[in-house]
Parts: structure tokens; C-alpha cells; sequence
């Protein structure tokens, strides 16, 4: 989890077809997902014959135990992690969503954000529907549940294109695994086989946001959902149908900046390389005489591994994350300043003091972290402090996903960059330039980035940041 004032990710996905413990491989993808959602987390597992769910609030570690798995027993299963980007924290709006229709019975979990959630759901309310949560990802629910197609492949393709925004999905019935991408192929979602063991009739296909989940249960990587594209797993094999044609893509440049662990492929790119070659550009466009290169954990880790490569300075690790900070905690009485960031970061003083230090994170929003953290260096006795950012300055809120604050509350939409400085008390601050995360994340190799949190400019029409702020806009 990050400090108080960085960017979310809503949510990872993960499902298994053809397993004799789905549920199992399900909960351990999960785990692999867990940076991607620390609220809620959720599993439907099928026996063949009906759909059987658990959802719970907290980790996915505390929440599924043997007993509960054990009830969850299926040859077929998806999962949810949740962080909420908007819809309120609550076991109501944790996934997967299960639904009963003409269809059959259907489970679906979301990644991302549907920028025409609200108009949808205005619609389907004057027409009589009525929804459960105050989530976006059960407008799609009730579209195919609603879709006047006979089958329910035709009923999720006809679903998927009445929406608009960022989607990776994955859905079940029964007898079969679903997994889409939208258009713009904003989201990343992955498809992954493990071969069959002896006696085992066929293979088992998974889906999941992110490669890192495959290597924890066997499962090699195949191929990432295409834009555009309904991939159906059943009795008869695999099959593709692309339910829209490919847009513009506009794959999200923050999976590579800081969403994703550094040990995924992410949108045919391993991120390690992308989130290395953040901090090599970094240094080649804003060196600075230093003695030590100190990320801030865990967000820094990787682009000042390439910063301190590309610089000659030396690497060390000057601040300390506790990785145990839990959600509640009593603080003293006698207030202590900075507490909720000393909770869970602590420098070291012999490796600080008396030290010129630049100082590597992915992104300042607020910028009331970033002051904590610098004076809390200064104060381990440091004598110079330069932040560096291995992305551009955010001036704009995300509406595919991404649980970035309003334009008023993003302090690089309203401050200079040396306004910045002085705001978080740094001796210089540079950011990386949007040229330079491009190349370093290798945007027209495999796929074009989304950049609009630096640039304000949108990829879709139904976005206009003067007239809606992300609260008001029904997300993941």
C-alpha cells in the first residue's frame, strides 16, 4: 500500500478454467494481485452445476482460509481484489457480481472505468431496473442481462459495446470462462495455460491482470486479450471474437510507472525494463552532484536502481519501509509529527547523515507526502535533499481507472515546478520529461500509451475534465 497522498489501482482479476482446484489456483493469483487492491477481494468457483461465491473486506490471505476455499470447491473459478476508486468501501460493492438472468447464472469482475456509467445506469433506472450497488461494473450485469440476444456470448458482446471507458473483464458461467479488453485496450489482462498433468483430459487457461500471478501457480504466458476482443474458454476449446474493432490504443503509461510489479509483462513489456529505463533517462536528463541515490519504498525502488546504474552514484536503501502497517492503529496522545508516514517508512540516520541525497519516487499528487518524506530526511540528518520523479508532472485526473484527486487537488495542475520545491522543501526537483517516459516505456514498439494525467489531452470523447471531476464519475 502507498502513502497517503499516491495514485490506486482499482482492482486485479484472475480466472481458471479446467482446474480440479480453481479455487485454489484462484486465491493464489490473487495473492500475486494483492498490490493491486487491499479493500476487498472475491472468488466464484463453478462445480459444473451451479455458482458458489465468497466475498469478504480485508486481505485476500485473511480472507480465504482452508474452510472457506474448501466450500468453494470447483473445476472453474474467477477472483476480484478491490481497491474502490469511487462506490463506497463496503462488502456490497466487492466483486465478482454475481447475477441470474434468461442467460444462466453469470459472475463478472472488473478492472477500470466506465466514463458513461452514469448515463447508463439513469436509463436503465427509469426503465425499471434496480441495482444493488453503486458500482459501475453492474451496469454491464444488467446490459447483459437485458440484451436481447439469445446466447450469452452474443449477450456480452452486445453488453461490452454499449459501454465506453477502460475495461478488463473476466466472467463465468457454469460451463465456461470469459475474459475481454475494451477497445483501447487500457487495462492490462493476460492469458496463460498450464499444461495438463497425467490423467488430466486438457490444459487449464487462465486470465490475469498481470503475468506475476502465472509464475506463483505454474501457468506460462501465452498472450495478452487483444483490444477489442471476447475470448470464450469451454467444453469446445478456446475461441476468439473481437465483439468491436480495435481504436486507437491507449494503453495506460502508470501500469509501467508504478502499477504493476516489477516482475510482470505488462502489455508485451516487462516492466522492470520500462521502470529501469525511467531512472536511466532520469539521470541522463536531470543529474545532480550527490553521494547517495535513495528510493522512497516501494514506489522508487526500481527507477533508482537505474538512476544510481546511469549516474555512478551509489544505491542505498535510507529509508525503511514497514510493510506491516495495518489499516487501524492508535496513535499517542501527545500528537507526533508526520505520524501517519513515520508509521510506515524510517530513515536511516548512518547512511543519511551528513549526505547529499536524491531522493527517486514515481509521482507527486498532493505533494503532502513528499514534504513529510524530505523533512523527515533532513531531520536524519541529511545535508542536502534533490527529489527526482521518473514521470512528468500529473496535471490532470484519470477517468479510466485510476484513482487520482481533482484538478484542484493535483499541486502540479496548480503550482510551478519550483512552487513544488518549496512546497515539499526539497533543494532542487526535477521530473522526468514526457519524451522520456515514452521511450523508456517503449511507446509505437507493441502498443501506444494513454498519457492524459500529463497532458490533459483524452483519448475518448465522453471525457471533458472542465466539466466532470472523477467524484462524479461511478468507477471501480
Amino acid at each position: 500500500m502507498r502513502t497517503s497522498d499516491k495514485f490506486h489501482d482499482e482492482c486485479g482479476v484472475v480466472a481458471i478454467y479446467a482446474h480440479p482446484e480453481a479455487e485454489k489456483l484462484a486465491y493464489l493469483g490473487l495473492h500475486a494481485l494483492q498490490h493491486r487492491g487491499q479493500e476487498s477481494a472475491g472468488i466464484v468457483s463453478s462445480n459444473g452445476m451451479a455458482l458458489n461465491a465468497h466475498r469478504a473486506m480485508g486481505l485476500v490471505a485473511d480472507i480465504f482460509t482452508e474452510e472457506v476455499l474448501a466450500k468453494l470447491h470447483g473445476t472453474l473459478a474467477i477472483g476480484h481484489t478491490r481497491y474502490s476508486t469511487a462506490g463506497d468501501s463496503t462488502l456490497l460493492n466487492a466483486q465478482p457480481i454475481m447475477v441470474q438472468s434468461n442467460k444462466g447464472a453469470t459472475a463478472l469482475a472488473h478492472n477500470g472505468n466506465l466514463v458513461n456509467a452514469q448515463e447508463i445506469r439513469g436509463r436503465l433506472e427509469r426503465q425499471g431496473s434496480i441495482f444493488q450497488t453503486n458500482s459501475d461494473t453492474e451496469v454491464i450485469v444488467h446490459l447483459i442481462a437485458l440484451s436481447r440476444e439469445q446466447t450469452l456470448p452474443e449477450a456480452i458482446a452486445d453488453a461490452l459495446r454499449r459501454v465506453e471507458g477502460a475495461f478488463s473483464l473476466v466472467l463465468m458461467s457454469t460451463d465456461r470462462v470469459f475474459a475481454a479488453r475494451d477497445p483501447r485496450g487500457f487495462r492490462p489482462l493476460a492469458m496463460g495455460r498450464i499444461p495438463a498433468a497425467p490423467g488430466e483430459k486438457r490444459d487449464t487457461i487462465v486470465f490475469a491482470s498481470e503475468t506475476c500471478a502465472f509464475d506463483l501457480i505454474g501457468a506460462s504466458f501465452e498472450r495478452d486479450v487483444k483490444p477489442g476482443e471476447l475470448v470464450i474458454v469451454g467444453p469446445e476449446g478456446v475461441s476468439s471474437h473481437f465483439y468491436a474493432p480495435a481504436a486507437e490504443q491507449s494503453s495506460c503509461i502508470f501500469e509501467h510507472v508504478y502499477f504493476s510489479r516489477p516482475d510482470s509483462m505488462v502489455f508485451g513489456r516487462a516492466v522492470q525494463e520500462s521502470r529501469e529505463g525511467l531512472g536511466r533517462q532520469l539521470a541522463r536528463e536531470a543529474s545532480i552532484d550527490a553521494d547517495v541515490v535513495v528510493p522512497v519504498p516501494d514506489s522508487g525502488v526500481t527507477a533508482a536502481i537505474g538512476y544510481a546504474a546511469e549516474s555512478g552514484i551509489p544505491l542505498r536503501f535510507g529509508l525503511i519501509r514497514n510493510h506491516y502497517v495495518g489499516r487501524t492503529f492508535i496513535e499517542p496522545r501527545q500528537t507526533v509529527r508526520d505520524f501517519g508516514v513515520k508509521l510506515k517508512l524510517n530513515p536511516v540516520r548512518s547512511l543519511l547523515e551528513g549526505k547529499r541525497v536524491v531522493l527517486i519516487d514515481d509521482s507527486i499528487v498532493r505533494g503532502t507526502t513528499s514534504r513529510k518524506i524530505v523533512r523527515m530526511i533532513r531531520s536524519a540528518g541529511a545535508k542536502e535533499v534533490h527529489m527526482r520523479i521518473s514521470c512528468p508532472p500529473t496535471i490532470s485526473p484519470c477517468f479510466y481507472g485510476v484513482d487520482t484527486p481533482s484538478k484542484k487537488e493535483l499541486i502540479a495542475a496548480n503550482r510551478s515546478v519550483e512552487e513544488i520545491r518549496d512546497f515539499i522543501g526539497a533543494d532542487s526537483l526535477a521530473y522526468l520529461s514526457l519524451d522520456g517516459l515514452r521511450d523508456a516505456c517503449g511507446d509505437g514498439e507493441k502498443t501506444t500509451y494513454c498519457t492524459a494525467c500529463y497532458t490533459g489531452h483524452y483519448p475518448t470523447s465522453w471525457v471533458d475534465v472542465e466539466e466532470i471531476q472523477p467524484v462524479a464519475v461511478v468507477k471501480r
